[in-house]
């Protein structure tokens, strides 16, 4: 891989912040278990659909708060405008960081303007999804012109930036807002294509996803799975670390 760092993110982002952590767990007894196994190792979390039908979903959020952790809501809101400018409002002023939204420019406007100092994330492509899917669902277009067409969309609206897999990142580096933000989930230590190993496609490696524009990654099972998941955080906090080093 080529090592143009022109596509680097230029935003002043802790270097140990950018690594989301997906805690995408059945329950807060365990979010807090592996909370406390990554210890200093992981400052961010990302806290999902399963979390939420958990039970104890603001608690958790709540008690990571107390900790000094950052808190990423993915909750991908889609409803009718009214109701998704709701939800938001009830985010506000929780010290949560990052919000997740889904659907056309009026849903996202709803949540634009009742998010005060959230940052809305559009959701663009979903990374389990590839050109055989967009074909299912009618579109007729790449994953790459679809993230694009969405998150040019987003920023003239006034969304903080996008998720987005690490493929299409640079096509959004080159084309929207240097303050807008990408967050790349999808990320594996391996190609993940040819013989997918779980339900993710568009998938990218830790220094493909920053060196082509991204300014999170979102890692769950890489780090959740690994033998020892500290050892495996603190690999990807120092292989980041080096990445924004010679910035």
């Amino acid at each position: 891989m080529s090592d143009d760092r022109s596509y680097l993110s230029q935003k002043n982002i802790d270097p140990k912040e950018r690594t989301i952590f997906a805690l995408d767990v059945d329950s807060s007894d365990r979010a807090k278990q592996i909370v406390e196994q990554l210890g200093d190792a992981i400052v961010f979390y990302k806290l999902g659909l399963e979390m939420f039908l958990g039970g104890q979903y603001f608690e958790t959020i709540d008690w990571l708060l107390a900790r000094n952790k950052k808190i990423f809501v993915d909750l991908k809101f889609f409803d009718v405008p009214q109701t998704v400018g709701a939800a938001v409002k009830q985010l506000t002023n929780r010290g949560i960081s990052f919000v997740t939204v889904h659907g056309n420019d009026e849903i996202l406007k709803a949540a634009v303007r009742e998010k005060q100092d959230l940052k809305i994330l559009a959701v663009t492509v979903l990374t389990s999804l590839d050109r055989g899917d967009l074909n299912d669902l009618g579109f007729d277009c790449d994953p790459d012109a679809l993230v694009l067409s969405r998150a040019k969309r987003a920023l003239a609206i006034g969304c903080d930036g996008v998720i987005s897999s690490g493929r299409e990142a640079k096509a959004l580096r080159a084309n929207l807002d240097a303050n807008f933000l990408v967050v790349t989930p999808g990320i594996r230590p391996v190609d993940n294509t040819a013989e997918p190993r779980d339900d993710q496609k568009r998938t990218v490696d830790v220094k493909t996803a920053f060196m082509n524009g991204a300014d999170y990654i979102v890692v769950g099972r890489p780090i959740k799975s690994a033998p020892d998941p500290y050892r495996a955080a603190c690999e990807i906090q120092n292989a980041i670390a080096e990445i924004f080093a010679g910035r």
